[in-house]
């Protein structure tokens, strides 16, 4: 999967996605992470209130990576008439 992220709000759908598709509760990732689940659970919902290094940390911790590159190279992708 790759998508193209302009919002946080879309960080939290994918994240809570990821999490739910992998069959992971809440919980179980609230305490690998070292936090509660109700803290995890407000972190989906808004997560603009995550910290970098957490945010690396879960994405990890559900398989996922982060990558960052130029918006030229996304424009060149695609095909041109």
């Amino acid at each position: 999967m790759r998508q193209l992220i302009t919002t946080a709000t879309q960080v939290g759908e994918i994240l809570r996605g990821r999490r739910k598709a992998r069959g992971v509760a809440q919980q179980e990732l609230a305490t690998k992470l070292g936090i509660s689940q109700s803290r995890l659970s407000t972190l989906e919902a808004q997560p603009g209130d995550m910290n970098l290094e957490r945010l690396l940390l879960l994405a990890k911790l559900l398989g996922l990576e982060l990558v960052l590159q130029d918006k030229s190279e996304a424009k060149s992708t695609k095909s041109e008439w």
